[in-house]
């Protein structure tokens, strides 16, 4: 026996070696540039309970108190700080879509850029066309055709003023159960909050439209009691009750809806454009770069409102969003900007952040004289194509990051095979160099990058090696994402 003493000795040496390399809870060698941890503990941020998709009948309303909401921690000062010990849930695949509409199209050469985005989710007929046309049975075959080729779900919105309840459900039995494509996402009309400002639609406001919902709601259930129902869609929606879209009568409309069809509505659903301030008053990259952080604002305080007029957690969907709603193009800050592509890439990420469940950006493809608004333009793909590169390559599982710079962002998530991904965004006009923190994570071998900016368009970076507190460095108003190896495979983050 004394003969194997040695091969055990190195065996329990090496094995000790393993563990340490592999012990979450240890931190990796430290380097002059890693600032002291701070003197209190870093709170903790608990995971939001999940809201599940179902259908409002299949959900029991609520027996006791809802869970209260957690405040986000402090960031600390001066790094960006990880912690893959903190687990905030889920990404939900659906925050990858965009709208598409019958006044748009792909041309053949755009076909294949348009599956390379990945979508997961398609809403048609996007904006206001669908409230004043009838959907024709060969409009909605191709349009899923279409869906089904980039590889995403459709989702509809029927007609509200100058349709029918009966009509709408004729449309939902169609989809659903002549052609089979069980369709699961369904909205009813669109920005009803405009309706009684167009002319000949003066009597829809907000006790108007609350009954009229109810009864094409109640219609396209009885043809297919499993879809799923996203309104109201007001437009402009800010989460600031002072100025958020109110009826002629002074009535709030996403309050009146929640307390009129709380119970009924599966997934609450809003708009956004937050340019111009000032029509036919360019908007600067100072103010686009200075807009990301409302909505760390707007989506929380739909949370609060949904609790308290609805009396129930529900989803959220930002169903249609850009930073502009004019059909400016070929500024500084216009929707066909490079700065555009980081605003997005930017208030996607706090979208994911806040645990939207779905977001379909306005709008997949449009010429110039529609507007810049399209990822894609007649021949090719605009800045904001871009983001989804950075975005399809981030994982799947979200973990508390912070920056310490008001300026930067970051955003992270670990993949089903445990590579931690992370976004850095870099607002400002000059270049930021800040240390990465990471708390509960060890890096194995060189880490893949990408980036976009003004200079290089997207691109991809060298591997580098990196150690905690090594510094990244981040181009003026870029985007990239780094993709880090762990030391060892630890416990899967489902």
């Amino acid at each position: 026996m004394s003969r194997h003493r040695p091969s055990l000795i190195l065996f329990l040496t090496i094995l000790a070696l393993f563990l340490v390399a592999c012990d979450g809870k240890r931190t990796m060698s430290e380097t002059p540039t890693l600032p002291a941890a701070p003197d209190t503990p870093i709170p903790s941020l608990a995971p939001p309970t999940p809201t599940p998709l179902a259908p409002a009948s299949a959900k029991p309303a609520p027996t006791g108190p809802l869970p209260t909401f957690t405040p986000a921690p402090t960031p600390v000062p001066d790094v960006i700080y990880v912690d893959t010990d903190q687990q905030l849930g889920k990404i939900s695949p659906l925050v990858y879509g965009a709208n598409y509409g019958p006044w748009v199209s792909l041309r053949p050469e755009t076909l294949p850029l348009a599956k390379n985005l990945d979508l997961t989710i398609l809403r048609w007929p996007g904006g206001e066309w669908g409230d004043k046309n009838d959907i024709q049975p060969y409009q909605l075959d191709a349009f899923v055709a279409l869906a089904q080729e980039l590889g995403a779900e459709p989702y509809i919105n029927v007609r509200m003023p100058g349709g029918s309840p009966e009509q709408a459900a004729a449309l939902v039995r169609y989809a659903n159960t002549e052609k089979g494509y069980n369709i699961r996402f369904w909205g009813i009309g669109n920005e009803p909050s405009l309706y009684e400002y167009k002319k000949g639609w003066e009597e829809w406001d907000t006790a108007y439209y609350n009954e009229q919902w109810l009864k094409f709601a109640e219609a396209m259930r009885a043809a297919d009691p499993n879809i799923l129902i996203l309104s109201p869609e007001i437009h402009q929606y800010t989460g600031d009750p002072a100025i958020d879209p109110k009826d002629a009568s002074g009535k709030d409309w996403m309050t009146e809806f929640l307390k009129a069809n709380g119970n009924h509505v599966d997934i609450v659903a809003i708009h956004r454009y937050p340019f111009p301030l000032n029509e036919g008053i360019p908007t600067t990259v100072d103010e686009l770069m200075a807009n990301p952080p409302e909505w760390d604002i707007i989506i929380p305080n739909l949370r609060k409102a949904i609790r308290k007029y609805a009396g129930r957690d529900l989803p959220i969907a930002v169903t249609e969003i850009n930073s502009d709603w004019t059909h400016a193009i070929q500024g500084e800050a216009t929707t066909d900007s490079f700065a555009n592509a980081i605003w997005w890439a930017d208030v996607l990420g706090r979208l994911i952040k806040n645990q939207v469940t779905i977001v379909t950006y306005f709008i997949l493809v449009t010429r110039d004289g529609q507007g810049g608004y399209g990822l894609l333009e007649g021949y090719g793909p605009r800045p904001t194509y871009y983001v989804y590169e950075l975005y399809k390559r981030f994982g799947d599982y979200l973990v508390y990051a912070s920056s310490g710079d008001p300026e930067v962002s970051v955003y992270a998530a670990r993949r089903a095979d445990d590579v931690l991904t992370i976004i850095f965004i870099n607002r400002a006009d000059a270049e930021k160099r800040m240390p990465l923190w990471l708390q509960n994570f060890h890096i194995a071998g060189s880490v893949q990058r990408w980036q976009l900016d003004q200079a290089n368009g997207f691109h991809n970076l060298d591997p580098i090696e990196m150690d905690n507190g090594d510094e990244v460095v981040m181009p003026p108003r870029s985007a990239s994402i780094y993709l880090m190896m762990p030391a060892c495979t630890l416990e899967k983050h489902h």
